[in-house]
């Protein structure tokens, strides 16, 4: 039996929060599909701290919500595309992604399932974003680095605050660049936006975060947006194909979803 959404989200050293946030996505799937089948897969990114054991002790609470997958440190965005895989495997009919460092609110998930009909790929953006000043010119260059790569305009590419049709994501999967790009995010994002899908870019609180450690910063955070940057030039070449290829499934929306 097929799931009928399964939320996706990365952990990389949350020992401090980790317990509290899994909680609040699990109670959000008991409250809203107190009847479906819902899962939560926390891809433990090879953390060096007691997020891999609070995750196992927390697996027999919760056995019929939580998947727990330990993987060697990979970084975020393979942790993201490896949890995406998962996903699609068991069968989700959407799937929803966020990150556990407790910086998003549960409630404003049902912004984006709300358009769930309207489009297979549907971004929320950070309106008032709490990050590194750096950070937030980084983002406000991508945004107009797609801009002039792509031509499309996308207000938070690389948000982990996402909700995608599982077949969709399963054809966006299989054009990702091989290896992973270290921000796939943002090529899934490119690559629907320009197969014609609406994204609504929906307005979603961000917190600021309380607990751990940013693990990009200053000469690391430059050295991976340019690698970033020249993933995406690259990618340019590809891009007509790939869209060609997504344009051509025929995806319809699950008959079940509420």
């Amino acid at each position: 039996m097929g799931l009928l959404l399964s939320i996706v989200m990365p952990a990389y050293n949350e020992e401090e929060c980790i317990d509290l946030v899994v909680h609040n996505w699990i109670d959000l799937l008991n409250r809203q599909f107190p009847s479906d089948n819902t899962r939560l897969v926390v891809i433990n990114d090879g953390s060096k701290d007691r997020t891999g054991a609070i995750l196992d002790t927390l697996k027999p609470k919760y056995p019929d919500k939580l998947v727990v997958v330990h993987q060697p440190n990979g970084g975020h965005g393979n942790a993201v595309v490896n949890g995406y895989r998962h996903a699609v495997a068991l069968g989700s009919d959407y799937v929803f992604q966020t990150d556990s460092d407790d910086q998003f609110i549960t409630d404003d998930f049902s912004k984006l399932w709300e358009k769930r009909h309207q489009s297979h790929f549907i971004l929320g953006y950070r309106q008032i974003r709490f990050d590194a000043p750096a950070r937030l010119v980084i983002t406000r260059i991508l945004r107009f680095s797609l801009f002039f790569i792509y031509g499309t305009y996308i207000r938070d590419s690389n948000i982990p605050f996402r909700l995608i049709n599982g077949q969709y994501l399963k054809k966006l999967l299989e054009q990702l660049p091989s290896p992973p790009p270290f921000a796939p995010n943002i090529f899934l994002a490119v690559m629907a936006r320009k197969a014609g899908q609406k994204t609504f870019d929906i307005p979603i609180t961000h917190k600021e975060r309380q607990t751990g450690t940013v693990s990009i910063l200053k000469w690391k955070l430059i050295k991976v947006c340019m690698q970033s940057f020249r993933e995406l030039a690259e990618f340019r070449m590809e891009l007509g194909s790939k869209v060609k290829a997504l344009k051509a499934v025929d995806v319809k929306q699950p008959v079940a979803a509420k």
